[in-house]
């Protein structure tokens, strides 16, 4: 499905349609189909990884910067003179190609007081903005350069004579040829001493041109016009030449590639295409039409794109053309990212020049539409072309019409080329997808070179550059791209904005605001064994077995070419085989019983997964006390049963050869810090010494499960014994993959009774005591603790009078021996109301007919005494006879049987008294 499918699904190719959808429905719909396809590519898009990572303080690159100079971003390589040519703010340098720590000439090219003061009346900051920024630097000839820079938004080019590096002072007016602002997007290129140019023509920046300049003759430029250019910005541009052999004789070509709103599909906002525009290097203008103004002027699309998740790139952030022998052999590679950058991702594509020449020499036109009255679309043009083809260049064939320049083009072929010059047709990349895609990088720019490795096959090796000062190198192998590594190349995390490659001294150029960082293209010497030399599949680099060390091919004798190893699949079966590692090579590390122990381990590839052994057995996450780390092995807490042998071994997949490689990092003895005890101690084990055929045996014995013992209940016994076991013979590995044998001897603890009274070894450490000890004393005691206050709180609740009658009588029981004092008052209670219960029943007897309703109301209201839980029965209070008459409390309302009747809950509806009670109201 083609990346703008949704946009062209309200066109019919070839006929102008009208949209079924409104402006603000489609808005809606194509806002959310680009959510959904945010959300896939940034959960399910790939992950490229970089094999090795180098940090900038760990590299030997050379830096340039001077104090109070910035923004070293316009860069000149110089083959011919061995020299890099730098434009900063108000200053230009020219550094050795070879060390960019040697400066030879510097010139300063400062701003005049009145345009700095005009600058700064139009609003424009007098540190930041007016200043001036070196923005063109073109070799015009060997003597001379070329140099253009903003001047205070009053952009001017002068010449700069290389004999004494001094400036003409012969100022010229740079518009058109330089940007009024340093922020703005630009590009230039210089084709036999005409300057080239994509910039902005005013101040404002709202007239960008794309021209050609000439002393001898006129500006050259492109149409005002959004149809011609609508908000772009350039990146690159270059000259591609026709060569020697040009059976059609065409004209050289120069290519602009930038990013500009699009005008061909209606969005919600603005939609950026990435877009090639071409020109030809004789175009003279027309006669009458297009006077001044380019007549070979055409435009396409580029397409980066991910077609099995139909996710377009639509920004292009630099471009490099790698150029072969015959322009058919050409390749344009470029860096993209999303319009949206909270995605995350970059791509890196590359086109043929063929694909490119094939849309601008045979693809259909595109023309405005006006859709229902209001909105202007582009659709294909299905209408007659005229002779000669729009905007071609000059050939064999019009120079036998009588046409031997644009000047003598008929009218009506330049008329189309000024109402049609864009192309339906997109230009796509090779493997119609992206070369590379990471994740969480942007791309910023890319130089790209051809190696020819020992296998006789040419690689093409991509250098990208990123906004964080981080360079990615990667190479081409069998259509796949493999990220040998990632380098950081800016101390400061800053944006690399320019990149050059030098071909002769294979030295990478990065320049930033800082300054400008010289790093060769390859650190092979930094590979310490074969097979990390050979699985970084670097085709700069190989390994030498007679001098042992991983060498750049470039910097070998050629004869010396056949021992080198190299494989660009990462089979690293290539390399000699390694004898295992001896017991005397693994370093040894004592801790104290109790403590923590670190065995570091540096993985010098970010693709490979770290696996540990101890004692042969290979460790998990999921191991006692061990943490596993990204830098090492931490053991928490060490115990006499973690001693032994530990190996830290890596596992690389290499998935061009499809298996994995293990080879040892780094191995450790593990042992015990336990000084001697005095023999009468109890639990002493003497020293043991055993020799190779000991440990053999014991290993033996320890593999039939004679010797073993459970690891939980050696953990939680307490020790009773100290062990120092010495290697008289350590045992020999025959293979690099084979582990040494494990030597760890495990005794069988006595397991002695607790006791307060037992002395505390004096070689065992109070704080590491706990891991000793028993864990079911401590869940008994934790036990006893919760029972004691389980029968505290229900102690407490009983005697608050919160559980049910079992309860309180049992608290009645346990206090009543404290209420002497109270007896009486109590048995004339229960007296009293027996006595009454038995009047109540023989007068309920004697009427029943005639007192009974009557009985049962005078119970039923005497009961209602609007407190439930507090029935009368003296309240819970003790009787007071200190105030004066007491026959009110000698009056019984109705008789209650303390005794019989069983004490309900407090909200029972029977009536109840508490045994301390008095019975009077």
């Amino acid at each position: 499905m083609n990346q703008y499918s949704l946009a062209d699904a309200m066109t019919d190719k070839g006929n102008i349609t009208v949209p079924k959808l409104s402006e603000s429905n489609m808005g809606f719909g194509v806002l959310g189909v680009f959510l959904g396809l945010l959300l896939e590519v940034s959960t399910h898009g790939p992950h490229a990884v970089p094999r090795t990572s180098w940090r900038h303080q760990d590299l030997d690159v050379m830096e340039f910067s001077e104090p109070e100079i910035f923004n070293y971003t316009t860069l000149l390589l110089s083959e011919k003179k061995d020299a890099l040519y730098v434009g900063a703010r108000d200053a230009i340098f020219e550094l050795s190609k070879k060390n960019v720590t040697v400066r030879h000439n510097k010139v300063q090219w400062t701003v005049a007081e009145i345009p700095m003061t005009m600058c700064t009346l139009k609003g424009k900051s007098k540190e930041r903005d007016c200043p001036n920024y070196i923005r063109v630097l073109q070799v015009v000839d060997d003597e001379r350069l070329y140099v253009c820079g903003t001047h205070a938004f009053q952009p001017q080019c002068d010449y700069l004579n290389l004999a004494d590096f001094s400036l003409l002072g012969q100022a010229e007016d740079g518009r058109g040829k330089c940007s009024f602002d340093p922020s703005q997007s630009f590009t230039t290129v210089m084709v036999d001493g005409e300057l080239y140019s994509g910039t902005a023509y005013n101040f404002l920046g709202s007239e960008p041109i794309i021209s050609r300049y000439s002393p001898p003759q006129s500006l050259l430029r492109t149409e005002y016009s959004t149809s011609w250019l609508n908000e772009p910005s350039f990146v690159f541009a270059d000259v591609i030449r026709e060569g020697t052999n040009r059976v059609d004789g065409e004209d050289d070509k120069i290519y602009y590639f930038f990013t500009e709103v699009s005008v061909e599909y209606e969005f919600f906002g603005k939609l950026l295409i990435p877009r090639v525009a071409r020109v030809c290097k004789g175009d003279l203008g027309g006669q009458r039409t297009l006077q001044k103004k380019w007549t070979s002027f055409l435009k396409a699309k580029l397409v980066c794109s991910m077609p099995e998740l139909n996710f377009v790139f639509n920004v292009v952030h630099d471009v490099f053309i790698l150029k072969g022998a015959d322009w058919k052999d050409t390749v344009i590679y470029g860096v993209f990212t999303s319009q949206w950058g909270n995605v995350g991702l970059s791509a890196v594509c590359a086109y043929n020049m063929t694909a490119v020449e094939e849309v601008f020499s045979k693809g259909k036109y595109m023309q405005k539409a006006t859709v229902e009255q209001s909105h202007t679309k582009w659709v294909r043009y299905n209408g007659i072309t005229p002779s000669p083809r729009p905007g071609a260049c000059i050939n064999n064939l019009m120079r036998r019409q009588n046409i031997s320049s644009s000047l003598h083009l008929p009218d009506k072929t330049l008329q189309f080329v000024k109402d049609h010059p864009l192309l339906e047709d997109p230009v796509l990349p090779i493997g119609n997808g992206p070369r590379l895609i990471t994740k969480d990088v942007n791309y910023t720019q890319i130089v790209v070179a051809r190696v020819r490795a020992l296998d006789r096959n040419i690689y093409d090796v991509i250098f990208t550059g990123t906004d964080k000062g981080v360079l990615h190198k990667s190479v081409m192998f069998e259509g796949e791209v493999h990220i040998v590594e990632e380098i950081q190349l800016l101390k400061n995390f800053e944006s690399i904005k320019n990149l050059l490659l030098s071909s002769e001294t294979r030295s990478l150029y990065a320049g930033s605001d800082s300054g400008v960082v010289q790093s060769p293209t390859a650190f092979c010497g930094r590979y310490q064994t074969c097979d990390d030399c050979v699985l970084a599949r670097d085709p700069y680099c190989a390994w030498d077995p007679h001098t042992a060390a991983c060498v750049n091919i470039f910097d070998s004798p050629s004869q010396w070419h056949r021992r080198l190893i190299q494989s660009l699949n990462g089979d690293a079966d290539k390399c000699p085989s390694v004898s295992g590692r001896s017991l005397k090579d693994y370093k040894s590390v004592t801790v104290k019983p109790g403590s923590s122990a670190e065995l570091p381990c540096l993985v010098p590839s970010n693709l490979a997964q770290v696996m540990w052994k101890s004692n042969g057995s290979v460790l998990t996450e999921a191991s006692r006390f061990h943490l596993i780390g990204e830098s090492g092995l931490l053991i928490y807490s060490v115990a006499p049963e973690d001693q032994g042998h530990y190996e830290c071994w890596s596992v690389e997949w290499a998935p061009a050869v499809g298996k994995n490689f293990s080879r040892l990092l780094a191995a450790y003895v593990l042992t015990l810090d336990l000084p001697p005890r005095p023999p009468h101690q109890a639990g002493h084990v003497t020293t043991t010494t055993l020799g190779s055929q000991e440990t053999s045996r014991t290993h033996a014995a320890e593999s039939n499960g004679k010797t073993e013992r459970d690891p939980l209940m050696s953990a939680l016994a307490p020790p009773s014994f100290t062990a120092t076991v010495q290697f008289t013979s350590p045992p020999q590995t025959d293979s690099l993959l084979t582990p040494p044998p494990s030597s760890t001897i495990k005794f069988q603890p006595k397991h002695l009774p607790p006791s307060s009274n037992a002395p505390r070894p004096d070689n065992r450490d109070p704080a590491a005591e706990y891991l000793h000890y028993n864990n079911s004393i401590a869940l008994l005691f934790l036990f006893l603790l919760f029972f004691l206050l389980f029968l505290a709180a229900l102690a407490y609740n009983c005697y608050m009078q919160y559980l049910p009658a079992p309860c309180l009588r049992l608290r009645a029981a346990l206090l009543g021996s404290h209420k002497s004092a109270h007896q009486s008052v109590y048995q004339a209670c229960e007296s009293g109301l027996m006595e009454a219960s038995a009047a109540d029943k023989i007068n309920m007897t004697e009427q029943p007919t005639q007192n009974g309703s009557q009985a049962t109301q005078n119970l039923r209201a005497l009961r209602d005494t609007g407190y439930e839980t507090e029935p009368e029965c003296g309240n819970g209070r003790i009787p007071s006879h200190s105030f004066g008459d007491d026959s009110t409390s000698q009056e019984k309302p109705f008789d209650v049987d303390c005794e019989s009747q069983p004490i309900q809950f407090a909200d029972a509806d029977e009536p109840y008294c508490y045994p301390e009670a008095s019975c009077s109201s």
